[in-house]
């Protein structure tokens, strides 16, 4: 990808992450009640091999603004990120079909500086043990990096040490069959990660048709799969993205071959799913080309948000606190091209959109009685955004 003389001049000398900068991030001054401020990572892929950027921005909360303070080289394709509780560690995958001359892609560990959030690399690279790895999660104890590789049609866990570095994989699986629709020619691992009680593990396979289900041992480094899916979605739905709602009894799943999203119950003595609900995440009427791509519930509870590539907007869904149903409230465009990631900051209260083809990421207020987004105006230029990852400032 060409990028723009004005962009590049716009990033340049910014791979070291300037605490001068970041030493203006402080709480609104509006008082006590007043959202903070966050530190917005942002993780790109720009279809090279060749070392890419994890980019650092500063969310303020008052206007949606984001001020860009700097980036770190985040190695090839360092398209998805987790963070772990502390703050103190960042992991990406390389989403790569190649690593160190053999199939497969690459995870990477970056200690987080307390003062300023600058990245630095910590131990050496690992691979993921399957090609293109397109999802990362860390485990509640934060013992294990869990990965799921598309191109692989596996899972992998990843220890991690307790300085943060990051072990070769102790655990992998491989994941066999394939669904009706042209794009499942074989397994696609698409999401990988931990329930709320942490005893189980989940991968939605978009090639299968299936969300298998582990137990997790994440101190020993090990996965068990369950004899039996723990869940199978409609032939050809190509279940991609799963998200546990904060009550731990439900959960949803975002479907991006029939752009669809199923509402769930957990069984969490079994780590089962059960079907409560189907619905679109289009809105009516809408017959054009679509997938779907990334689904979060908001910190209430009260409300689910989903992106549709090729509609290009954000769904909103009214989730009812009694029976976990889904009821379309808004479908708001993303004012960019293939909404790959978005992401809630932590309080709720604002939404922020990674239009991967279209490199721009955009901000929305979230109205906390009605869930409603309303653009608030701002946008910066990022190459193909493709993670978003938002933590309250913790440099203060």
């Amino acid at each position: 990808m060409l990028l723009s003389a004005r962009f590049r001049r716009h990033c340049r000398g910014l791979f070291v992450l300037m605490p001068l900068l970041l030493a203006g991030c402080t709480r609104p001054a509006s008082g006590p009640a007043a959202a903070p401020d966050c530190l917005v990572y942002v993780g790109t892929n720009v279809a090279s091999e060749q070392e890419n950027t994890v980019f650092l921005y500063r969310l303020s909360a008052a206007t949606g603004a984001l001020t860009l303070l700097g980036g770190q080289r985040g190695g090839a394709q360092p398209t998805y990120l987790a963070m772990d509780a502390g703050h103190r560690r960042l992991y990406a995958v390389s989403e790569t079909q190649t690593f160190r001359g053999a199939p497969g892609g690459g995870v990477s560990a970056f200690a987080v500086d307390q003062r300023t959030g600058a990245l630095a690399p910590l131990g050496p690279q690992q691979p993921s043990a399957g090609g293109a790895p397109c999802y990362l999660s860390l485990d509640r104890t934060g013992k294990a990096a869990l990965v799921a590789n598309y191109l692989g049609g596996n899972v992998a866990l990843l220890p991690v040490g307790p300085d943060g570095a990051l072990a070769p994989p102790a655990a992998t699986n491989q994941h066999q069959g394939r669904g009706p629709h042209r794009n499942q020619n074989g397994p696609h691992a698409h999401c990988f990660l931990p329930d709320p009680a942490n005893a189980f593990a989940f991968a939605a396979d978009l090639g299968t048709d299936e969300v298998v289900g582990y137990r997790l041992n994440a101190g020993a480094g090990q996965l068990v799969r369950l004899p039996a899916p723990a869940f199978v979605a409609r032939p050809g739905a190509g279940p991609r993205h799963l998200v546990f709602h904060p009550d731990g009894r439900r959960a949803y799943l975002i479907n991006e071959l029939n752009s669809t999203l199923t509402a769930l119950t957990y069984d969490a003595a079994a780590g089962r799913f059960a079907e409560l609900q189907t619905v679109s995440a289009l809105p009516a009427g809408y017959a054009g080309p679509n997938s779907c791509a990334d689904v979060h519930v908001a910190p209430s509870g009260r409300f689910l948000y989903a992106s549709n590539r090729g509609h290009n907007s954000i769904g909103v869904f009214a989730i009812d606190a009694a029976t976990g149903f889904l009821a379309p409230v808004q479908h708001i465009d993303t004012q960019g091209q293939t909404p790959r990631n978005f992401a809630l900051d932590p309080a709720g209260r604002l939404l922020l959109v990674a239009n991967q083809n279209s490199n721009n990421v955009v901000t929305y207020r979230v109205d906390a009685a009605t869930g409603r987004l309303t653009p608030t105006g701002q946008t910066v230029a990022v190459p193909s955004p493709m993670f978003l990852q938002v933590v309250e400032d913790f440099t203060k």
